[in-house]
This record gives structure tokens, sequence and C-alpha cells, in this order.
């Protein structure tokens, strides 16, 4: 297989990260760790599905030990005695606080403003994070792809105090100008619109990918570039992203994964890489 020159880029900027934190540390460790050390002083966190449910597990062993997870399946406050393979795997059930049907956990919990952040992905994004988890392509009877939809996305953008994104790749297919489908309006798109509610919370405020961080807190705001990992040059973050991406002027360096962190990763959370892939 031929490489495209986007494709070349990217991997190269992979391959200078891998260099610089350590040959050893993945793409999706140095996500987790990241997405983890954000979670620092919050109380509440609702999990969606991949990273994001890794990412609170290990905040949990580290900087967050009184996190309460609430998983999009309507589990709280779960003991398992091993990282769980899905939102929904049964052995998050045994010692949980509750398990409440979804419509009890989007109309009490999500609806009720009881979340701190919500921890998602998404397939686009734009600058004022709105989020596309429905479809790429513009027709929606025949699209490039069907994606698995909204899941507690949108009512967790409209409930939730923050919404936190992890990115596996950082490219202009996922941060783009303009969303194929928005499936989630954040504030800013929210108060566009003739119709609807507005979202109780700030949005997205927070996104990790794997070249750097990515922040914004007002509604009118845009995601600017806030930090980028050892080894990673800004330009190469911009030149990643679908819009005109603006470089915050205290730009800040995040500090690699330290050897606890990768360890309690990788021999106690997941060992067998369920989303250490």
């Amino acid at each position: 297989m031929t490489l495209s020159a986007h494709d070349t880029t990217e991997t190269q900027t992979r391959n200078q990260i891998c260099e610089i934190t350590g040959s050893e540390v993945t793409s999706s460790e140095l996500l987790a760790v990241h997405s983890a050390r954000a979670l620092a002083g919050r109380n509440v966190v609702f999990a969606g599905h991949g990273l994001p449910t890794l990412a609170v597990s290990l905040a949990q062993q580290t900087v967050s030990p009184d996190v309460e997870i609430v998983y999009e399946s309507g589990v709280t406050g779960a003991k398992p005695p091993a990282m769980p393979r899905s939102i929904s795997d049964s052995i998050l059930v045994p010692g949980a606080a509750s398990v409440m049907p979804m419509t009890h956990l989007f109309n009490y919990i999500l609806q009720g403003q009881r979340i701190d952040v919500a921890f998602l992905g998404a397939a686009q994004v734009d600058k004022y994070g709105n989020l596309n988890s429905t479809l790429i392509g513009e027709d929606w009877e025949h699209p490039d792809s069907r994606l698995p939809g909204s899941g507690g996305a949108i009512e967790a953008m409209a409930g939730a105090a923050e919404i936190f994104l992890v990115m596996r790749r950082h490219t202009p297919r996922t941060f783009v100008e303009s969303l194929d489908f928005v499936t989630s309006p954040g504030p800013k798109k929210a108060a566009e619109a003739e119709t609807g509610s507005m979202p109780a919370g700030a949005g997205v405020t927070h996104v990790i990918t794997d070249l750097g961080i990515m922040t914004r807190f007002d509604q009118d705001e845009e995601l600017t570039l806030t930090a980028v990992h050892p080894g990673v040059d800004p330009a190469e973050a911009v030149r990643q992203t679908g819009w005109d991406l603006q470089v915050s002027s205290d730009l800040e360096t995040t500090q690699s994964p330290t050897q606890s962190e990768l360890t309690l990763l990788r021999e106690s959370l997941d060992p067998t890489r369920i989303y250490l892939r």
C-alpha cells in the first residue's frame, strides 16, 4: 500500500511522539493518561464507550480517587473486579450503587444536571465543539458511512456542566470546518437555532488528541490549541486541523506519562488491551 502525503506526515508525527515520550508509549496510552489527568478535582463523570471508560478508571487510581462514574448503560457507583469490556458489561452490576433504566439516566441524571463532566468521543468536531457521531457524507439516504448515532451524546451535551472529548486521530477528517451532520449542538449552535432549548453547561471545553490539547470556555469562543505533546510542532497541529486553528500565546508542552501511570494501565487496568489497542 502506498501512503498519501497526508498519511505519511501523520505517521512521521506519531513516530516523533514515540521517540520523545519513549518508544514503548502508544498513542492510546498517551490519550488515556492525559484524559485521566484532566479529571483532577472532578466529582461526577459520565463515561462514554471506549477510551473515556479507561481514562475515568485511571483517574480513580491517580488524580481523582473519589470520582463517581456514571456509565452510559445506567450503572452508577460501580466497583468492578476488572476493567469492563464495555459500558454495559455485566461485571459493573454487582456492588454498584444503582442500576437504572436509560429513561431514568437521561431524565434524572443528565437532564437533572448532576454530571460535572461528560467524557465522550465523536467522528467529527468543529471549531465550536459541535459534534457529529451520525454519518459521514452529505447524502442522508446514501452516506459514505453511517455511524452508531448519538447514544447519550445529545443528552450529555444538554445537561452536563462540561464536555471532554478524546479523539484518537487529529486529522482534517475529524476536525472539520463544517460537520457532515450535527448530532450534538453546543451552546453557540443551539443559541443560533430558532427553536429548542439551550444546553445547561459550557459544552465542549477540552479536547485531548494524539497531538495535543484544545480548550474553550466561552459560548462564542473557538477551540484553541493550548498544549502540544513532547516533540509535536504546533504548526503540525494547525496543518492537521480543518479550520484555521488558533494557538494560545501561552502554549504549553504536556508532561509525558509516568512509569507509574503506564504500569497501572498495562498491568492493572487493561492488561488484555481492551482499550489500549
